[in-house]
Protein backbone atom coordinates (compact mmCIF):
# COMPACT_ATOMS: atom_id res chain seq x y z
CA UNK A 1 0.00 0.00 0.00
CA UNK A 2 1.54 3.50 -0.66
CA UNK A 3 1.24 5.99 1.85
CA UNK A 4 0.59 9.85 1.19
CA UNK A 5 2.88 12.03 3.52
CA UNK A 6 1.21 14.42 5.37
CA UNK A 7 1.45 18.31 3.85
CA UNK A 8 3.54 20.66 5.61
CA UNK A 9 2.62 23.84 6.62
CA UNK A 10 5.34 26.24 8.20
CA UNK A 11 5.07 28.56 10.70
CA UNK A 12 6.59 31.84 12.31
CA UNK A 13 4.50 31.40 15.07
CA UNK A 14 3.78 28.05 17.23
CA UNK A 15 0.86 25.97 16.36
CA UNK A 16 -0.07 25.66 19.52
CA UNK A 17 0.11 29.21 20.12
CA UNK A 18 -3.25 29.66 17.30
CA UNK A 19 -6.41 28.52 17.82
CA UNK A 20 -8.30 27.10 15.05
CA UNK A 21 -5.97 25.31 13.06
CA UNK A 22 -7.00 22.64 11.10
CA UNK A 23 -6.09 18.66 11.05
CA UNK A 24 -4.44 17.06 8.15
CA UNK A 25 -1.22 19.24 8.47
CA UNK A 26 2.55 18.85 9.95
CA UNK A 27 3.10 22.17 11.59
CA UNK A 28 6.02 22.67 11.38
CA UNK A 29 8.13 26.64 13.14
CA UNK A 30 10.22 28.50 11.62
CA UNK A 31 11.00 31.98 12.29
CA UNK A 32 13.83 32.41 9.91
CA UNK A 33 16.48 30.25 11.63
CA UNK A 34 19.60 29.16 10.15
CA UNK A 35 18.54 25.49 10.25
CA UNK A 36 14.72 24.43 8.43
CA UNK A 37 12.52 22.60 10.80
CA UNK A 38 11.54 19.76 8.24
CA UNK A 39 12.47 19.35 4.10
CA UNK A 40 11.83 22.69 2.20
CA UNK A 41 10.13 20.11 -0.58
CA UNK A 42 7.63 18.95 1.61
CA UNK A 43 6.08 22.38 2.93
CA UNK A 44 2.86 22.84 0.37
CA UNK A 45 1.93 26.18 2.83
CA UNK A 46 4.62 29.11 3.77
CA UNK A 47 3.77 31.79 6.11
CA UNK A 48 6.82 34.18 5.87
CA UNK A 49 8.38 34.67 9.48
CA UNK A 50 7.66 38.53 10.36
CA UNK A 51 9.69 41.25 9.84
CA UNK A 52 13.17 39.54 8.76
CA UNK A 53 14.85 40.62 5.64
CA UNK A 54 14.33 39.61 2.30
CA UNK A 55 17.42 37.56 2.16
CA UNK A 56 16.14 35.51 4.88
CA UNK A 57 12.76 35.03 3.89
CA UNK A 58 13.43 34.33 0.22
CA UNK A 59 16.06 31.44 1.22
CA UNK A 60 13.94 28.48 1.64
CA UNK A 61 12.04 29.02 -1.81
CA UNK A 62 14.12 27.25 -4.06
CA UNK A 63 13.64 23.93 -2.50
CA UNK A 64 9.85 24.27 -2.04
CA UNK A 65 8.67 22.42 -5.14
CA UNK A 66 5.55 21.76 -3.77
CA UNK A 67 4.16 24.70 -1.94
CA UNK A 68 0.87 26.58 -3.37
CA UNK A 69 0.11 29.31 -0.81
CA UNK A 70 3.19 31.69 0.16
CA UNK A 71 1.38 34.08 3.06
CA UNK A 72 3.14 37.34 4.18
CA UNK A 73 2.08 38.77 7.28
CA UNK A 74 2.84 42.13 5.95
CA UNK A 75 0.92 44.29 3.96
CA UNK A 76 3.72 44.69 1.07
CA UNK A 77 5.38 41.75 -0.63
CA UNK A 78 7.93 43.25 -1.97
CA UNK A 79 10.83 41.46 0.61
CA UNK A 80 8.99 37.85 -0.89
CA UNK A 81 9.16 39.13 -4.83
CA UNK A 82 13.08 38.50 -5.40
CA UNK A 83 12.21 34.24 -4.96
CA UNK A 84 9.30 34.54 -6.68
CA UNK A 85 10.68 33.34 -10.16
CA UNK A 86 12.43 30.21 -8.27
CA UNK A 87 9.11 28.51 -7.37
CA UNK A 88 6.76 26.48 -9.27
CA UNK A 89 3.76 27.93 -11.34
CA UNK A 90 0.38 28.67 -9.46
CA UNK A 91 2.01 29.11 -6.30
CA UNK A 92 -0.74 32.07 -4.89
CA UNK A 93 0.98 34.88 -2.84
CA UNK A 94 -1.31 36.39 -0.66
CA UNK A 95 -0.61 39.46 1.92
CA UNK A 96 -2.28 40.31 5.37
CA UNK A 97 -4.69 42.59 4.25
CA UNK A 98 -6.58 43.08 7.54
CA UNK A 99 -3.56 42.64 10.01
CA UNK A 100 -2.00 45.98 10.06
CA UNK A 101 -4.83 48.48 9.32
CA UNK A 102 -5.15 49.51 12.84
CA UNK A 103 -1.75 49.63 13.88
CA UNK A 104 0.26 51.85 10.71
CA UNK A 105 -3.33 53.84 10.87
CA UNK A 106 -3.47 54.73 14.50
CA UNK A 107 0.85 55.81 14.04
CA UNK A 108 0.35 57.66 11.53
CA UNK A 109 -2.35 59.66 13.33
CA UNK A 110 0.52 60.19 16.08
CA UNK A 111 3.04 61.31 13.51
CA UNK A 112 0.83 63.87 11.90
CA UNK A 113 -0.17 65.40 15.72
CA UNK A 114 3.38 64.96 17.00
CA UNK A 115 5.06 66.86 13.98
CA UNK A 116 2.38 69.42 14.09
CA UNK A 117 2.41 70.16 17.87
CA UNK A 118 5.81 70.15 18.42
CA UNK A 119 6.72 67.07 20.44
CA UNK A 120 10.02 66.43 19.19
CA UNK A 121 10.31 69.45 20.92
CA UNK A 122 9.07 69.46 24.08
CA UNK A 123 10.43 65.97 24.62
CA UNK A 124 14.24 67.96 24.11
CA UNK A 125 12.91 70.48 26.61
CA UNK A 126 11.79 68.08 28.49
CA UNK A 127 15.74 66.57 29.03
CA UNK A 128 16.63 70.29 29.47
CA UNK A 129 14.35 71.23 31.93
CA UNK A 130 12.79 73.81 29.51
CA UNK A 131 9.48 74.97 29.29
CA UNK A 132 8.88 75.40 25.80
CA UNK A 133 5.54 77.08 25.38
CA UNK A 134 4.04 78.92 22.00
CA UNK A 135 1.27 78.23 19.16
CA UNK A 136 1.55 75.06 16.81
CA UNK A 137 -0.05 74.21 14.43
CA UNK A 138 -3.58 71.78 14.57
CA UNK A 139 -4.95 69.24 12.38
CA UNK A 140 -8.16 71.48 12.47
CA UNK A 141 -9.14 72.77 9.67
CA UNK A 142 -5.52 71.44 6.95
CA UNK A 143 -5.81 69.53 3.68
CA UNK A 144 -4.51 66.00 4.20
CA UNK A 145 -3.82 63.73 1.32
CA UNK A 146 -3.20 60.25 1.15
CA UNK A 147 -0.92 58.52 -1.40
CA UNK A 148 -1.85 54.86 -1.38
CA UNK A 149 -5.67 54.75 -0.85
CA UNK A 150 -6.09 50.77 0.01
CA UNK A 151 -7.18 49.34 3.25
CA UNK A 152 -4.40 51.07 5.18
CA UNK A 153 -5.25 54.45 3.39
CA UNK A 154 -9.25 53.79 4.50
CA UNK A 155 -8.12 53.42 7.67
CA UNK A 156 -6.08 56.54 8.23
CA UNK A 157 -8.90 58.49 6.78
CA UNK A 158 -11.14 56.63 9.14
CA UNK A 159 -9.12 57.89 12.45
CA UNK A 160 -8.80 61.05 10.74
CA UNK A 161 -12.91 62.07 10.51
CA UNK A 162 -13.04 63.01 14.11
CA UNK A 163 -10.39 66.08 13.70
CA UNK A 164 -12.14 68.64 11.34
CA UNK A 165 -9.83 68.26 8.78
CA UNK A 166 -10.60 71.01 5.76
CA UNK A 167 -10.71 68.33 3.13
CA UNK A 168 -8.95 64.68 2.50
CA UNK A 169 -7.94 63.71 -1.42
CA UNK A 170 -7.35 60.16 -1.86
CA UNK A 171 -4.39 58.63 -4.63
CA UNK A 172 -4.22 54.96 -5.68
CA UNK A 173 -3.19 53.32 -9.02
CA UNK A 174 -6.74 53.05 -10.49
CA UNK A 175 -9.88 56.17 -9.70
CA UNK A 176 -12.97 55.12 -8.07
CA UNK A 177 -15.58 56.62 -6.50
CA UNK A 178 -16.02 56.07 -2.39
CA UNK A 179 -18.72 56.62 0.19
CA UNK A 180 -15.91 59.30 0.90
CA UNK A 181 -15.61 60.80 -2.01
CA UNK A 182 -13.30 60.02 -5.00
CA UNK A 183 -10.00 58.30 -5.50
CA UNK A 184 -7.23 60.04 -7.87
CA UNK A 185 -4.29 58.49 -9.51
CA UNK A 186 -1.32 59.25 -9.33
CA UNK A 187 -1.38 61.43 -12.56
CA UNK A 188 -3.19 63.95 -10.55
CA UNK A 189 -0.65 64.42 -7.97
CA UNK A 190 0.72 67.53 -10.02
CA UNK A 191 -2.97 69.86 -9.26
CA UNK A 192 -3.19 67.67 -5.57
CA UNK A 193 -0.14 68.17 -3.70
CA UNK A 194 0.01 72.51 -3.82
CA UNK A 195 -3.03 72.38 -1.63
CA UNK A 196 -1.92 69.64 0.74
CA UNK A 197 -1.55 70.24 4.27
CA UNK A 198 -0.08 66.77 5.15
CA UNK A 199 0.56 64.29 2.78
CA UNK A 200 0.69 61.10 3.98
CA UNK A 201 2.28 57.67 1.94
CA UNK A 202 0.69 54.69 2.68
CA UNK A 203 1.50 53.39 -0.87
CA UNK A 204 3.26 49.41 -1.63
CA UNK A 205 6.77 49.66 -3.13
CA UNK A 206 6.68 48.98 -6.67
CA UNK A 207 8.27 50.32 -10.04
CA UNK A 208 5.34 53.11 -10.31
CA UNK A 209 6.33 54.18 -6.89
CA UNK A 210 9.80 53.84 -6.32
CA UNK A 211 11.69 57.61 -5.59
CA UNK A 212 7.74 58.75 -6.26
CA UNK A 213 8.70 61.51 -3.86
CA UNK A 214 11.48 63.07 -5.55
CA UNK A 215 12.65 66.82 -5.77
CA UNK A 216 9.77 67.61 -8.18
CA UNK A 217 6.86 66.00 -5.75
CA UNK A 218 8.76 67.78 -2.87
CA UNK A 219 8.61 70.70 -4.54
CA UNK A 220 5.18 71.07 -5.53
CA UNK A 221 4.23 70.72 -1.53
CA UNK A 222 3.35 73.77 0.09
CA UNK A 223 5.63 75.82 2.44
CA UNK A 224 5.39 74.30 6.10
CA UNK A 225 4.12 71.04 4.79
CA UNK A 226 4.28 67.60 6.37
CA UNK A 227 5.59 64.75 4.87
CA UNK A 228 4.44 61.31 6.86
CA UNK A 229 5.88 57.69 5.60
CA UNK A 230 4.43 54.56 6.53
CA UNK A 231 4.60 53.01 3.61
CA UNK A 232 8.18 52.03 2.56
CA UNK A 233 11.45 53.69 2.93
CA UNK A 234 11.99 53.31 -1.42
CA UNK A 235 9.04 55.66 -1.66
CA UNK A 236 11.20 58.98 -1.06
CA UNK A 237 14.21 59.32 -2.79
CA UNK A 238 16.60 60.14 0.63
CA UNK A 239 18.74 62.86 -1.28
CA UNK A 240 15.74 64.72 -2.32
CA UNK A 241 14.09 65.02 0.78
CA UNK A 242 17.39 65.66 2.56
CA UNK A 243 18.10 69.01 0.17
CA UNK A 244 14.22 69.82 0.50
CA UNK A 245 14.22 69.63 4.33
CA UNK A 246 17.35 71.74 4.33
CA UNK A 247 16.12 74.26 2.44
CA UNK A 248 12.96 75.00 3.16
CA UNK A 249 10.28 74.87 5.76
CA UNK A 250 8.91 71.18 5.20
CA UNK A 251 8.54 68.60 7.90
CA UNK A 252 8.96 65.18 7.84
CA UNK A 253 7.81 62.56 9.54
CA UNK A 254 9.41 59.11 8.96
CA UNK A 255 8.38 55.35 9.98
CA UNK A 256 10.48 53.97 7.35
CA UNK A 257 13.74 55.30 5.42
CA UNK A 258 16.11 54.22 2.72
CA UNK A 259 18.40 52.62 3.78
CA UNK A 260 16.75 50.81 6.64
CA UNK A 261 17.61 50.43 9.29
CA UNK A 262 18.96 53.69 9.04
CA UNK A 263 22.66 53.90 9.80
CA UNK A 264 24.86 55.78 12.67
CA UNK A 265 26.12 58.58 11.06
CA UNK A 266 23.10 59.27 8.72
CA UNK A 267 22.58 62.82 7.97
CA UNK A 268 18.77 62.12 7.98
CA UNK A 269 19.58 61.50 11.98
CA UNK A 270 19.86 65.21 12.20
CA UNK A 271 18.31 66.86 9.43
CA UNK A 272 15.68 70.01 10.43
CA UNK A 273 12.27 69.64 10.90
CA UNK A 274 12.70 65.24 10.96
CA UNK A 275 10.57 63.26 13.34
CA UNK A 276 12.02 59.45 12.88
CA UNK A 277 10.43 55.90 14.34
CA UNK A 278 12.52 52.73 13.68
CA UNK A 279 9.59 50.72 11.06
CA UNK A 280 7.11 50.29 14.13
CA UNK A 281 3.65 50.98 11.85
CA UNK A 282 2.33 47.14 12.38
CA UNK A 283 4.37 46.41 15.18
CA UNK A 284 1.84 46.63 18.21
CA UNK A 285 -0.13 44.30 20.84
CA UNK A 286 -2.59 44.59 17.45
CA UNK A 287 -0.50 42.63 15.00
CA UNK A 288 -0.37 38.94 17.07
CA UNK A 289 -4.23 38.39 17.38
CA UNK A 290 -4.89 39.27 13.83
CA UNK A 291 -1.85 36.95 12.40
CA UNK A 292 -2.99 34.41 14.06
CA UNK A 293 -6.53 34.70 12.82
CA UNK A 294 -5.61 35.34 9.57
CA UNK A 295 -3.14 32.19 9.59
CA UNK A 296 -5.93 30.42 10.76
CA UNK A 297 -8.72 31.39 8.64
CA UNK A 298 -6.16 30.95 5.41
CA UNK A 299 -5.17 27.50 6.56
CA UNK A 300 -9.06 26.60 7.03
CA UNK A 301 -9.73 27.75 3.82
CA UNK A 302 -6.79 25.87 2.11
CA UNK A 303 -7.71 22.65 3.78
CA UNK A 304 -11.34 22.68 2.49
CA UNK A 305 -10.20 23.16 -1.18
CA UNK A 306 -11.70 27.01 -0.86
CA UNK A 307 -10.09 29.76 -2.53
CA UNK A 308 -7.61 31.67 -0.03
CA UNK A 309 -7.99 35.07 0.62
CA UNK A 310 -5.79 38.45 -0.34
CA UNK A 311 -4.42 36.81 -3.39
CA UNK A 312 -1.85 39.62 -4.54
CA UNK A 313 0.05 37.69 -7.27
CA UNK A 314 0.33 34.16 -8.77
CA UNK A 315 3.47 32.53 -10.28
CA UNK A 316 3.71 31.33 -13.57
Amino acid sequence: MTSTKTPDVWLPIPADEIEGLPEGFAYRFWDGGPDYPADPADCAFYAVPYMKSSEVVVRPLAGMARVQVVQTLTAGIDHVEPGLGLLPDGVRLCNAKGVHEASTAELALALILASLRGFPGFVHGQDKEEWRSGFYPALADKSVLIVGYGSIGAAIEDRLAPFECARVARVARSARTTARGPVHTLDDLPALLPEADVVVLSTPLNPSTQGLVGAEFLAAMPDGALLVNVARGGVVDTESLLLALESGPLRAALDVTDPEPLPAGHPLWHAPNVLITPHVGGSTSAFLPRAKRLVAGQLSRFAAGEPVRNVVRTTG
